[in-house]
């Protein structure tokens, strides 16, 4: 694994921490597009210093919706159902299915075949969650209205859907540029989730403004560019496994930052879950 690759799962790991810490000082949606707005000015700043190159205008429609599908959908969906009452492990387990229909919608789509190597590692590690996530699992699905649930889905399959589209024609344009118009659209997503909820809770603090400062640049910032970068360069699959790793990688900061108790089971999931993604992305023909 390279060390883009490598970094890119640290930050995505830690968007679990951040919503377990956002969840005590202020609505989902509201604090998202606060979030995602503070990351497209960032963009426009670099955008704008660097003379980035902007995309035709019938093309930015389609920047638009990459950014409401690949952060807004995703995670104003996430949020809620988690809201709803659905446990984070359940989510998390459900999300660990992105990978593998990303490759699915990828053959479709974009005529990516993986490997037998691949699909071997996407299934490895999707099961190497599941043993990580198996104690947050547990009773984590009674009483959930179906609803919930097809929410939830619906935030995968967006992620899938916004992962995939990076591969299509915006991916001619410039990074900078196009993250300004990913964000912006994710923003205005989010933000008429907040309205259509009537969600206002703000608390101010440490805790809200330092989540917010690590949300906006670090996540939606640093996290998603990489990601999209590293779709851009390589095959969607692939690149797509790496959100395997991000689950246990995010029980394992639960464990030192709130003393969350890991098990043996849950350690040999970390080390399947490993095991798939290396599979799936061989040092040798990574192109990340």
């Amino acid at each position: 694994m390279t060390a883009s690759a490598a970094l890119f799962v640290l930050i995505w790991s830690t968007g679990f921490i951040v919503a377990k810490v956002v969840a005590r000082v202020a609505d989902p949606n509201l604090f998202l597009a606060v979030r995602c707005t503070l990351a497209g000015l960032l963009f426009l700043a670099i955008a704008v210093a660097g003379r980035a190159r902007w995309p035709h205008r019938r093309e930015i429609p389609k920047h638009l919706l990459a950014g409401m599908l690949l952060q807004g959908g995703y995670l104003g969906g996430t949020y809620w159902a988690v809201g709803q009452g659905l446990a984070p492990g359940v989510m998390a387990l459900l999300g660990a299915l992105q990978p593998l229909l990303t490759a699915v919608a990828a053959i479709v789509v974009l005529r990516e075949i993986p490997s037998r190597r691949t699909w071997v590692g996407l299934l490895l590690g999707v099961g190497g969650v599941a043993l990580v996530l198996m104690p947050r699992v547990a009773g984590g699905v009674a009483g959930v209205p179906a609803r919930v649930f097809a929410v939830a889905i619906a935030a995968v399959l967006s992620l899938t859907a916004g992962t995939v589209l990076q591969k299509t024609s915006i991916a001619a344009t410039d990074l900078r540029a196009s993250s300004v118009l990913q964000n912006a659209g994710a923003a205005m997503m989010v933000a008429v989730l907040a309205w259509a909820r009537g969600e206002s809770r703000w608390i101010p603090g440490a805790e809200l403004w330092g989540s917010l400062a690590w949300a906006s640049l670090v996540l939606s910032g640093l996290g998603t560019l990489l990601l999209v970068w590293m779709v851009r360069r390589g095959r969607a699959a692939n690149v797509a496994s790496l959100l395997l790793l991000a689950p246990p990688l995010a029980a394992t900061e639960s464990y030192l930052l709130f003393g969350d108790r890991l098990t043996a089971v849950q350690i040999a999931g970390f080390a399947i879950a490993l095991a798939g993604v290396f599979l799936c992305n061989p040092a040798q023909r990574s192109p990340q």
